[in-house]
Formats: C-alpha cells, sequence, structure tokens
C-alpha cells in the first residue's frame, strides 16, 4: 500500500479507499481505479438521463448564502474517502442549472449532444496541449482538416484558421490581425510605428467583445466608433460611411469594421455585401462576428441573405459550441490570407518551436496564437461532425429555425398574451408577456414600461420554481423583454407550447 505525503497508509487507517489508494501512485490497483471511475460516470449518466426527463426541474435553486449552507466547500488538509467524492460529485450536478434540458430557453449556447460530451470524455482523459505537432499529432490533424473545411463552407480556398478559448478571444486575434497586416511594425515599434490615431467601427449592437479590443489593444475605446442601428438591430450601413469620412476628415485612420451576423439581443445580421462595398473603399480590413449566427452557413434555406457575400470578409468568428451544439467551449476564428497568424503571433521560443525539428513543424500551432497552451477543443467538434455530417448539421440548423417559426405562430395565436417584438432572423424571440390587467390597454410606451417590469418578476418565480428558463433584458429603444432561444436539438413543439404556457401561468396574476 502506496504511503500519502502525510506519511501513513489513509486505507489502512480509516478503512476507507482514498485517491492515493488508485493509479498511478498504487499502480496495482487496476481494479480499484476501475471501480472509482464507473461510479463517477453512473453519476454523469444519471444526470444526462434527469437532463432529459421533462418531469425534471431545469434548476433547484438557492440564493448563494443559502446555497453555502447546503454545500461542503472546503478544501481539506488532509484526503477525503473515495466514496465522498462520488457524493461530491453527485451533489454538484444535483445544485447546477440543467443546461441541456427542453425547458432551458435562456443561453445561446444550450443542449446536450451526447456525442460532443463523449469527445470531451476522451479529451479529458488524453490531458493534451495542442502547441506542438510532436505532443498532440492527431488532434492537430484533426484541427487542420475541420477548420479546412470550415473555411470552404464560409467560401475561401485557402486561408488559415485557429480555434481560440470563446468568441470574445476570436475576435481578439481578428483585430490584431488587422492591425499586424495593415501597419506591420506595430508589432516591434508600438504606436510609435503608426503613421497617426486608428480607429475601428461597429455597431451598437455588436458584442461587448468589439469594444473591449479597443481597450486590449491599447488603441482606446474612444476610438471605437459606435455605428446606429436600425428598429431591427442592424448596422446602418450609410451612418458607417458617414462616421469613416468623418474621421478621415479629422486625421484619423479607419482600419477595422466589424459587421455582427446574429447580434446577441435580437440576432440580427448586418448587411454583409453593402458593409464589404464600403471597406474596399476605404482599405478597411471587414471582420464578421459570426459567433451566434455562424451556424446558419451549413443551411442552404436560410445562409441566404444573411450570409450573402460572407466570402469578401477578412476575418470571420464562428462558434461551433453555440448554434451547432457542440459543448463549451468551441470556438473558431478564421482568415481569408494564410501566414497572418504565424507573421502577427510569432515570438520564437526556441524551447517549444524550434526549427530542426525530424516534422514537418508547420503543422506547430503554438506560435500563431497569444496563449501557448491551448486547450483541445477540436476533438468533440470532429466527433460530432463525424456522427451527424454535414448534411446532419443543415437539418439541425433547418429544424431549429422551424421551431422558432412554430413559435412565431403561437404568439401570434395569443396575441391578447403576448406581443411580439420584431421577426427575428435567427432563434432569438423577442417579446413582451402581457398580464390579464394590461389586456385591451392600448401598446404605447407608457404600457412597455409596465410590460418591462413584469419581466423580473416572472424570471424571479420562474427560478423559484423551476421549471423553466427563459433570459429578459432592455435595450436602447425598449424596456425589459423576454428573448428566448431555440438552440438545443432537444426542444420540440410541445416544449414551446410549455415555454408560453407557464410564463402566463407565472404571470397572469401581475
Amino acid at each position: 500500500m502506496s504511503l500519502n505525503p502525510n506519511g501513513y497508509k489513509l486505507s489502512e487507517r480509516t478503512g476507507k479507499l482514498t485517491a492515493y489508494d488508485l493509479m498511478p501512485t498504487t499502480v496495482t490497483a487496476g481494479a480499484e481505479t476501475r471501480e472509482f471511475l464507473l461510479k463517477v460516470i453512473d453519476v454523469l449518466l444519471d444526470f444526462v438521463k434527469a437532463t432529459n426527463d421533462r418531469n425534471e426541474k431545469v434548476l433547484d435553486f438557492h440564493h448563494p448564502e443559502d446555497m453555502k449552507r447546503l454545500l461542503d466547500l472546503d478544501v481539506p488538509d488532509r484526503a477525503l474517502p473515495l466514496q465522498q467524492l462520488i457524493e461530491d460529485c453527485a451533489t454538484t450536478l444535483k445544485y447546477q442549472v440543467k443546461t441541456g434540458h427542453p425547458h432551458f430557453f435562456n443561453q445561446l449556447s444550450n443542449g446536450l449532444d451526447l456525442i460532443s460530451m463523449a469527445g470531451e470524455w476522451l479529451t479529458a482523459t488524453a490531458n493534451t496541449n495542442m502547441f506542438t505537432y510532436e505532443i498532440a499529432p492527431v488532434f492537430i490533424l484533426m484541427e487542420n482538416v475541420v477548420l479546412t473545411k470550415m473555411r470552404e463552407i464560409i467560401g475561401w480556398s485557402g486561408g488559415d484558421s485557429i480555434l481560440a478559448p470563446g468568441g470574445s478571444i476570436s475576435n481578439l486575434y481578428a483585430f490584431l490581425a488587422a492591425r499586424h497586416k495593415m501597419f506591420p511594425n506595430y508589432k516591434e515599434h508600438g504606436s510609435a510605428g503608426l503613421p497617426g490615431t486608428l480607429v475601428m467601427f461597429t455597431s451598437d449592437q455588436c458584442h461587448y467583445s468589439i469594444k473591449s479590443c479597443a481597450a486590449v489593444c491599447g488603441l482606446g475605446t474612444d476610438h471605437c466608433i459606435v455605428v446606429p442601428s436600425d428598429e431591427h438591430g442592424k448596422m446602418i450601413t450609410s451612418e458607417l460611411e458617414r462616421l469613416i469620412l468623418e474621421r478621415k476628415a479629422k486625421g484619423d485612420i479607419p482600419f477595422f469594421v466589424n459587421a455582427t451576423a446574429g447580434t446577441t439581443v435580437l440576432g440580427a445580421f448586418d448587411d454583409i455585401n453593402t458593409i464589404a462595398d464600403i471597406c474596399q473603399k476605404y482599405n478597411c480590413w471587414m471582420h464578421i462576428d459570426a459567433a451566434w449566427g455562424g451556424g446558419l452557413l451549413m443551411s442552404r434555406k436560410h445562409r441566404h441573405p444573411r450570409f450573402t457575400g460572407v466570402e469578401r470578409a477578412d476575418s470571420v468568428t464562428w462558434n461551433p459550441h453555440k448554434l451547432m451544439g457542440a459543448l463549451l467551449q468551441c470556438s473558431t476564428i478564421h482568415f481569408k490570407e494564410d501566414g497572418l497568424l504565424i507573421s502577427c503571433n510569432q515570438m520564437s521560443a526556441e524551447y517549444l518551436f524550434m526549427t530542426d525539428k525530424q516534422y514537418d513543424i508547420s503543422y506547430d500551432t503554438g506560435d500563431k496564437v497569444i496563449q501557448c497552451g491551448r486547450h483541445n477543443d477540436i476533438f468533440k467538434l470532429w466527433l460530432q461532425w463525424r456522427a451527424k455530417g454535414t448534411e446532419g448539421f443543415e437539418q439541425q440548423q433547418d429544424r431549429l429555425m422551424e421551431l422558432v417559426q412554430y413559435q412565431l405562430k403561437r404568439i401570434r395565436q395569443q396575441s391578447d398574451r403576448f406581443h411580439l417584438i420584431l421577426e427575428p432572423e435567427c432563434v432569438n424571440v423577442s417579446f413582451w408577456y402581457v398580464p390579464k390587467r394590461l389586456r385591451g390597454v392600448p401598446h404605447d410606451s407608457k404600457k412597455e414600461v409596465e410590460l418591462g417590469k413584469i419581466c423580473p418578476i416572472i424570471k424571479g418565480r420562474m427560478m423559484q420554481k423551476g421549471t423553466l428558463m427563459v433570459g429578459y433584458q432592455p435595450d436602447d429603444r425598449r424596456p425589459n423583454f423576454f428573448r428566448s432561444i431555440i438552440s438545443s436539438a432537444a426542444v420540440t413543439e410541445q416544449d414551446v407550447d410549455f415555454m408560453l404556457d407557464e410564463i402566463h401561468r407565472l404571470g397572469d396574476d401581475l
């Protein structure tokens, strides 16, 4: 029996097995190791079953201070028994929100794809880094194949791509590459290498990470110019051109324009072709943040007009962990031009990226990124793609959009109870619930204020009840409204009906 670092034989002292009685500490503990892992798998499978059971709650909600009293979160000085660890796993999942539940409509990323989940299990077991071919040969090759396929779907014949830790960092890569392409001296000389003040442009409906790029990279948020959007959430392209000319007249240098393909709240798609024309006219890099809407690139039915002209972009962010249902996290950034990633980010650390290796070092990815250590986010997507095929992903996108149309139909059929805010382009459905006391009242700004006050009350009730999760938020034009998201393959028409019925049940008396 192996000794633990404190010098005593735990299982002999307590009669209970601990982690020190498992492999690799005890190399002969194959049976014990297998039994422990199988018990963990039982806990996970119970959670999978509960997640797909419509009679189960979406969450068992408790306020933070109450939750602290329910959980034993201490990290002890001495090892706890394995049985306690099994119970810890079960307790953790008991109080975790079931984001794969068919009644979870709260976030852009939801659902629980079992093939992608299995891929994540393998990824964790392999526990490898993605910076060189020598340490992750199979995964590096998978990454090349999948990312090449995604660029082909965008409409490019070449280029380069990388998986990044989330859409915000993917957008950051686009910013860095754009600045490097247009001002390559910046890498060595910083702002001293610039001929003037750089400015970037994005709509007022963009993801906040675009503005964050300006802060993180030294541009300053004052130089991230916000372009107004129309009532549907699309960038007003005439305003984009006007603002570019305005800043040029001041002596600034417009260099980067972000178009959003699927805004976070309304799910709006900016006019890619018109923005591309403007970028071409004024020599600006065109980036498309399709972190949310990118999945619709897979659908011949819904790709156009949303992504018409996408091949004209210089870079595209696309998150398979959203509409495509891959497990978190799985975010990609794609570039039309090959070589930019390595040119922009290369630091040539000799202890990792030697040039005299006995294989093709172009497969080493670590010097193309700003991270060094990089999680393996490719296997779960590769395995999922193998399971569905490109045709399966297309069918999945079409099905999600079909369910959205069903929800719109049901809202219109209950127009006394629900007020649809706009016709959605994506799977975001924005609406108000109208309680009994406000039915028949003319719809105006005063009524909207009242409807906005109701949203957080209903949300609080649904969380306490645990039966449903739907998000709400205000925007620049409106007070609080509900925004439901249908991006889970588990959702059916009956679940959409349940969502609307439950909101009505929770809010009718308000």
